[in-house]
């Protein structure tokens, strides 16, 4: 049996200098686009270290400490019904942090194939269009700001 997951995460918008972001399709909900995310491991895991471990096992792509910008900005959310049995019993809201990786044009991506099927490279707004979650797209149309 899995742990039960602790409603502290990540986001991760992962994008190149040209402002072009990563997109990743969910496994277990096809369709379902969105930006590199997980919980922290222990409560006591800091967050730089959730944003890049999620990156190396969602995308193969190692990140250092001080590759991730932390943009400092939290959003507080329901978690969706179908995703409640992860966490303990009457958990119905997770903190998520957010975090920027920029990478060169043409970084490999290598998926989890457990946790995504497919990726995509979008231009900001696009990508901002695309994701399923409101939280990441919000963060997704900060990135210039975050960029500057």
């Amino acid at each position: 049996m899995k742990p039960l997951k602790i409603p502290e995460s990540v986001l991760v918008i992962i994008h190149t200098p040209a402002r072009e972001v990563l997109l990743i399709e969910r496994a277990d909900h096809p369709g379902f686009w969105q930006s590199v995310t997980g919980s922290r491991d222990s409560p006591d895991e800091p967050l730089v270290q959730t944003a890049a471990r999620e990156v190396l096992e969602e995308t193969g792509i190692a990140a250092d400490a001080v590759d991730l910008r932390d943009w400092a900005v939290s959003n507080i959310y329901d978690i969706y019904p179908q995703w409640r049995h992860r966490y303990a019993p009457g958990v119905a809201r997770n903190t998520e942090h957010v975090f920027s990786l920029c990478v060169p044009r043409g970084t490999t991506v290598t998926l989890s194939p457990l946790e995504h099927t497919s990726y995509q490279w979008l231009p900001w707004l696009e990508a901002a269009d695309q994701c399923f979650s409101a939280s990441n797209a919000e963060a997704i149309l900060l990135l210039p700001q975050f960029m500057a």
